[in-house]
């Protein structure tokens, strides 16, 4: 790979100016979710990132849980200072599952707590609610986070999955910097009522899944195909007809990559950072290869037609079947 395929842009994140590379690390897959875990891959690919300039890397105590974190801190030792670092909490987990949210005050301070010994620093760049506890008065949980930035171990605020009336409201005790939900050609949920309020605040967004949990790659397959332990398998839009329709869905993506001799997925990132300079992907890999190929599509531009044809080919709406299963749709504040 060239310098030129570096990521020498920067993107700035909210109003109070978190600075990020202009495509990010998901880091969840190198621990779970995405068949099995190979940490001398994970580390290695950790490791370009950061010769890339690929900076801005995202976790969560519940990736593992909690063995994403200690991975990253792993690697972190004595170059934390390279890394603009996220992480989340809102979830309580009893014997090494997740069993249902929990962002109560104190919950969050033990989270930090435990978080900062996991990755091994004395902050967090920013840190996210990563769902909506409808128990806890979301002013409560910005309050707090707004006490920790006080206090130096957090620097920033996210929202992550939350809906207009959460936004606003967090916002006005704590400066949001940063919505965390999907978004991509795949998922286009956002445009109506969110989309427009984080730019009217100054909230930027960080997309989670922007290569449609890898459809958008051009190399999907029937979700009974994925292993036992890939979250995939239970994917309605990888099931049935609804993979077929989405296939068809997604030809213009692979025919856009044909004329650049480039990958799909560097067709579906590029198309996500041509909606604006506030919008910082995260695309997750725990592979070198996949690493270089998705910091690349920040030197694709695509012309005005050909964003059009995207735009056409998969409105919201044309994806075929629903975006998850209905009991993780309930976790979704909307």
């Amino acid at each position: 790979m060239s310098p030129k395929d570096r990521l020498p842009e920067r993107r700035t994140l909210g109003r109070l100016g978190l600075r990020v590379s202009a495509i990010g690390l998901g880091c969840m897959g190198m621990s779970q979710s995405y068949g099995l875990a190979d940490e001398r891959e994970a580390r290695a690919t950790l490791e370009r990132a950061l010769e890339l300039g690929c900076t801005f890397w995202d976790t969560a105590e519940v990736y593992g849980p909690f063995t994403n974190e200690r991975l990253l801190g792993r690697f972190l030792k004595g170059r934390r200072d390279q890394v603009v670092l996220a992480t989340k909490f809102g979830f309580r987990i009893e014997d090494g599952k997740s069993v249902g949210l929990d962002s109560r005050p104190p919950h969050i301070r033990t989270v930090v707590e435990d978080s900062l010994k996991r990755l091994g620093t004395d902050h967090i760049d920013l840190l996210y609610q990563h769902r909506v506890d409808p128990a806890v008065l979301i002013e409560e949980v910005a309050g707090t986070v707004a006490d920790l930035i006080r206090e130096g171990s957090v620097r920033y605020f996210g929202l992550s999955e939350a809906g207009v009336r959460t936004l606003r409201r967090a916002h006005a005790v704590c400066p949001v910097s940063a919505l965390q939900s999907e978004y991509s050609l795949w998922e286009r949920n956002l445009e109506d009522g969110i989309l427009p309020t984080l730019r009217e605040l100054g909230i930027g967004l960080v997309p989670f899944a922007p290569l449609g949990r890898g459809f958008l790659t051009g190399t999907a397959k029937r979700a009974e195909d994925y292993p036992e332990d890939d979250f995939r398998r239970g994917d309605p839009r990888f099931s049935g007809e609804h993979y077929e329709a989405n296939l068809r869905a997604t030809a213009c993506i692979r025919e856009i990559a044909q004329v650049h001799h480039r990958t799909p997925a560097q067709v579906a990132l590029a198309w996500l950072l041509h909606q604006g300079p506030d919008i910082v992907p995260i695309p997750g890999t725990k592979r070198r290869h996949y690493l270089e190929e998705n910091v690349a599509a920040a030197n694709l531009s695509l012309s005005p037609s050909e964003l059009g044809n995207l735009d056409r080919a998969l409105a919201p709406g044309v994806v075929s079947g629903p975006r998850y299963r209905p009991e993780l749709m309930q976790s979704i504040d909307r």
